[in-house]
Order: C-alpha cells, then sequence, then structure tokens
C-alpha cells in the first residue's frame, strides 16, 4: 500500500519567514476582493439601485460585524478557559508576551450572525430591500470563504480525524499517539506506515478536511447559487439557499474533521471509548454541527417566511431611469415600481432578461 501524502514542506503560514505577515491573513485580503467582485457584477448586471459609494459602505460595515462577530463568538463558545473573561481586552489585542500573534480563533457562525445584522441595519438605513442585498450576499461569499479554509491548510490546523484511505496527510503539528495502542498500530498498518523500533509515538495520516471544506462550503456551494440566481423563485431564496446549503456540507463533513481537542463532543450518544482523531458514531455531535443544524433549520424557516411576504416576487434586471431611479428607491425600499407605467416597464425587463438569460444556457 501506498505511503500517506506528506503535507508539502515547502508551504510556510509565514509569506516571507521572519515577517508578521501570513499567508492566512492574505487570504482573508483575497476573500474580501472576490466577495465585492461579484457583488459589484451582480449590481451591475441587474441595474441594481446602489452607487459604487453605498457599496463600499455596505461591505465596509459587513467586514467589520463579520470580524467582530467571529471574534466575539469565539472566544464565547469555543474558549474554555476564563482568560477573556479575566481580560476582555485580550479579545482584540493580536499580541501575546510582547510577540505579534495575530487574533488567533475566529467562528465563522459569530461572522454569519454580524454579517446579517450589519444587512439588516445597513439595508434599512439606506433604504434597500434587505432580501436583495442579502441575495446577492449569499451569491459572492462561498467563493471567498474557499480561501479562508486554503489559508488553514498551509497553517496546518483544523486537520481532519485519522485516515487510511488515499487521501489521508501527514499533517507535521498534529497529535501523536502512543504506538501501545492497538488502534494506532492498526491505523499505521492499514495506511502502510512502519513504525520504527524504539518509537513511542507516532503521527497518523489525517483527513485534509480544510481542502474538502474549500471545495463543498466553497466551490461546489458558490457554483449552486450563482446558476440559479437569475431564477430564484422570490426575494430571499438565496440567502435561505446559503444558509440550508452551508449548514448541510458543513454537517457532514465535521464528521471527517477532528473535534477541538478541549471540547469533544457536546452531544454523545454512544460511548465506545474511541479518541475523538478516531470517527466513532454518527450519533455523536460536535459543537460545530449543533451550530451547523440550527443554520439548516434556520435556512428552511427563511425560505418558508420569505417566499410569504409582501412584494417578494423578484426583480431580474430593475428598470434604468438614469440617475432619478436610484433616489426612488430610497423612498421605495422594496424596489417595487409605483405606476402603471412602471410595472409594465418591470414586466418588459423582466421578458427580456429572461430572453437574455435562454441564450446564455444554449
Amino acid at each position: 500500500m501506498l505511503l500517506a501524502l506528506q503535507f508539502p514542506p515547502w508551504l510556510s503560514p509565514e509569506i516571507i519567514p521572519g515577517l508578521p505577515i501570513r499567508w492566512y491573513g492574505l487570504m482573508y485580503v483575497v476573500a474580501f476582493g472576490i466577495a465585492f467582485l461579484l457583488y459589484r457584477k451582480q449590481v451591475r448586471e441587474r441595474h441594481f439601485p446602489m452607487t459604487e459609494d453605498e457599496l463600499s459602505g455596505l461591505f465596509l460595515w459587513g467586514i467589520l460585524a463579520l470580524l467582530l462577530g467571529a471574534r466575539i463568538f469565539a472566544t464565547l463558545v469555543y474558549e474554555t478557559s476564563d482568560i477573556y473573561q479575566r481580560q476582555p481586552w485580550l479579545i482584540f489585542w493580536p499580541f501575546r508576551n510582547g510577540q505579534f500573534t495575530g487574533l488567533q480563533g475566529m467562528s465563522y457562525h459569530g461572522g454569519v450572525i454580524g454579517g446579517i445584522l450589519a444587512i439588516l441595519i445597513y439595508s434599512t438605513v439606506k433604504g434597500f430591500d434587505y432580501r436583495e442585498t442579502g441575495d446577492m450576499f449569499a451569491a459572492s461569499i462561498p467563493l471567498g470563504y474557499t480561501f479562508g479554509r486554503i489559508g488553514n491548510f498551509i497553517n496546518g490546523e483544523l486537520y481532519g480525524r485519522v485516515s487510511a484511505g488515499p487521501l489521508g496527510m501527514i499533517f507535521p503539528n498534529a497529535q501523536r499517539f502512543s504506538v501501545q495502542e492497538p488502534w494506532v498500530r492498526e491505523a499505521a498498518d492499514r495506511a502502510g506506515i512502519p513504525i520504527p523500533d524504539g518509537s513511542a509515538l507516532i503521527n497518523l495520516p489525517r483527513h485534509p478536511s480544510q481542502l474538502y471544506e474549500a471545495f463543498f462550503e466553497g466551490i461546489l456551494l458558490w457554483i449552486i447559487i450563482w446558476l440559479v440566481r437569475n431564477r430564484k423563485p422570490f426575494k430571499g431564496f438565496l440567502s435561505g439557499l446559503y444558509l440550508l446549503g452551508y449548514g448541510f456540507f458543513r454537517f457532514i463533513l465535521e464528521y471527517f474533521r477532528e473535534p477541538d481537542a478541549d471540547l469533544g463532543y457536546r452531544i454523545q450518544f454512544v460511548h465506545d471509548g474511541l479518541p475523538p482523531a478516531l470517527f466513532s458514531s454518527l450519533f455523536n455531535f460536535t459543537t460545530g454541527q449543533i451550530f451547523n443544524f440550527m443554520m439548516i433549520l434556520t435556512g428552511v424557516l427563511w425560505l418558508i417566511v420569505a417566499s410569504r411576504l409582501p412584494n417578494s416576487k423578484p426583480v431580474l434586471i430593475y428598470p434604468s431611469s438614469g440617475g432619478n431611479y436610484a433616489g426612488r428607491a430610497r423612498d421605495n425600499p422594496a424596489g417595487r415600481p409605483e405606476g402603471n407605467a412602471d410595472r409594465k416597464a418591470e414586466k418588459a425587463a423582466n421578458r427580456k432578461s429572461r430572453r437574455k438569460l435562454r441564450k446564455k444556457l444554449r
């Protein structure tokens, strides 16, 4: 049997060795940049009444809220010690023992909560339909998220459970296990890894779960939402699809990802004595799976509610009225044409947009 894949030795968390500039931080910048460009593309192709300044403002406040939510949520949920209760200023202090460490520990689910609040508040203040702004975010975010998980891979963190499959990879910073354990010897034998004489510990191959997530929660989810963005049955559909799709993919992939060592399983129905590094049962659930299940329920509930809200009919391409339409959108946040002539213009624009879409799909 072939030996397990080795983590690429040329990959380093630091872009330039010795300098506190990491690939993980750069991946965040790339992710935000991609999301911004995809969002702006949708604004332009739909003639959505949003100026460049308003778009920049939406992203500025959205990013700030996302980072705040991600950081605060991580310290409240995933930190088992009371360090942040005793020293709350450390939540946003990027130094430890005089060295720059960055903000280590960000929660995706906290970022989602912060982002949703930013969309709701900014849309209300500026007079936009929050369902429309949320849908365009849903079609923009997943592809950027891919790069965040690639950053985790480069850092050699958030790796998966022990694997004897062909995709198993040995991460240099992963926990090593005692060769005296029978399951360790069995796993090494199945992976084709010899145990040197006199060895006390061995590093077993793991699922590269960061790359699994990058593909399913990022690339695949983005393709699905992007392809249906101009076919959505009602406003808010893409937002619900995103919550449902991400929650589903992440819930499944959590079975391949090793739980946090200090948290383990939050709900455990099967006690088989196996370490968290090994898959044990479909009925043992991690913290992430609990939040992902809540995301699925929220997505389903939102799809039901959004389909029944007033003025739920989607506008594929907004009628263009020069510079005056953006002003009218402030008084009519839902983006609904006010007169018979405008309604006819909306119908004509939608018919025209459908013809264009059909031509593209041929």
